[in-house]
């Protein structure tokens, strides 16, 4: 037998749940589909985890269906993928892919964001996608980060640099 407590928790519970799954749908609604660039060229840890962080934020927002975000890393910006081990054989100063960092990207990745790394800050700092970056493919490397960005822009992309 259900008692009023036991009523009342299951109002609340249910009143929650229609409240959550709407709130979805709303926001799907005042958003609808989206194609956004997120710009990442800075070493900062912390403003590096914030991007990742509004990154989540905007998928959590929007719906992942109805979201087309990459994110364009160049110059200090790879470091976020740099194997802090790896810091050695660059030019760049630090190593931010650690587990934790690493387990956020994951997280993006499967949401279905892309994360595009320039081929000249490759070249210019010596950095090898596949030694030193963590989960970088041959198919995320664009020959420029700057056009890259422009080139997105002219399609239609949200410009946002966290």
């Amino acid at each position: 037998m259900i008692n009023h407590k036991s009523k009342l928790l299951l109002a609340v519970f249910t009143s929650f749940l229609l409240l959550f799954g709407s709130a979805g749908s709303i926001a799907g609604e005042r958003y609808g589909k989206q194609k956004v660039v997120y710009h990442i060229n800075y070493d900062n840890p912390k403003k590096q985890a914030g991007a990742l962080r509004n990154i989540q934020n905007h998928i959590n927002a929007v719906g992942a269906e109805n979201l087309d975000l990459k994110v364009v890393m160049h110059g200090k910006g790879l470091s976020l993928l740099l194997e802090p081990d790896a810091v050695k054989n660059t030019k760049l100063k630090y190593g931010n892919a650690t587990d934790e960092v690493q387990a956020k990207i994951s997280g993006l990745k499967d949401q279905g964001i892309g994360f595009l790394i320039c081929a000249n800050t490759l070249r210019g700092k010596k950095i090898s996608y596949e030694d030193d970056l963590y989960d970088v493919g041959k198919e995320d490397i664009v020959p420029s980060g700057v056009a890259e960005l422009a080139h997105l822009q002219a399609k239609g992309y949200a410009y946002i640099k966290p």
